[in-house]
């Protein structure tokens, strides 16, 4: 079975609308490509409660977590100290991060407000890949990712080369009915077959050219064949438009 993740989303200036959150989404996207249960995304302000809260709250419900932001010199970047303290243990100096910084500043003493991208907590490792100019952090299974997004792609994809799940199966059923028309039917399925994931999703854009989407999905391909099967014979028959 594939281990559940969570994500937390670290930024006053997302919070505010400063900054529009692009990780989130992406990272919503990577895992479903990869197979991985994604099981909430959480926004949380540059404070060390918070943060430390949010993290208790994901890792009882999530083996991963992946977090986006507040990994840099400034007063407001606490996620380093934040998950140090969820997870009870001191925040340190790695020599390989240490090493970097003074290579950086040559001659020039590394200034303390920089110094402080060399902390993460103890026991923590570095990931490292070819598209990156800076590694990825990870501690236990807590990924300190960065929040520039460009960063925090490249990072992901490469934290996401070492871990692997199994991707859904999804068919869709388009139709021309109303959702409360369809409601029995998929009552019924989905107390039958509580592994197989339905969804009904409505639309009133006329231009869509249906008003109901049924996904079906499951990562064993002749489970969904049979739901959507089921579906079919037990649909109003006038309403299904399409199946892909």
């Amino acid at each position: 079975m594939a281990s559940h993740a969570a994500a937390l989303i670290i930024g006053n200036e997302v919070l505010t609308a400063k900054v529009r959150d692009l990780n989130g989404a992406l990272l919503i996207e990577r895992l479903r490509a990869r197979g991985i249960p994604l099981v909430s995304v959480m926004m949380v302000p540059d404070a060390v409660d918070a943060i430390v809260e949010a993290l208790v709250y994901s890792r009882r419900r999530a083996q991963l977590i992946f977090t986006s932001g507040g990994i840099g010199p400034t007063h407001d970047d606490v996620t380093v100290r934040a998950v140090a303290l969820a997870l009870q243990r001191p925040v340190v100096h790695l020599p390989e991060l240490v090493k970097s910084l003074r290579a950086a500043f040559g001659e020039t003493p590394v200034p303390a407000e920089a110094m402080r991208l060399a902390e993460a907590p103890m026991g923590s490792r570095l990931i490292s890949g070819p598209r990156l100019k800076y590694p990825a952090l990870a501690c236990d299974d807590i990924y300190l990712l960065p929040g520039v997004p460009e960063l925090f792609e490249a990072q992901l994809d490469t934290v996401l080369e070492g871990l692997h799940g199994q991707p859904a199966v999804t068919r869709v059923v388009f139709l021309d009915a109303h959702e409360h028309e369809l409601a029995p039917v998929l009552d019924a399925a989905a107390l039958a077959e509580p592994e197989v994931e339905i969804g009904s999703y409505p639309t009133f854009d006329p231009a869509a050219g249906y008003r109901v989407k049924v996904t079906v999905e499951h990562v064993d391909r002749s489970r969904v064949d049979a739901m959507i099967e089921r579906l079919l014979r037990e649909l109003p028959k006038a309403a299904v438009l399409r199946v892909e």
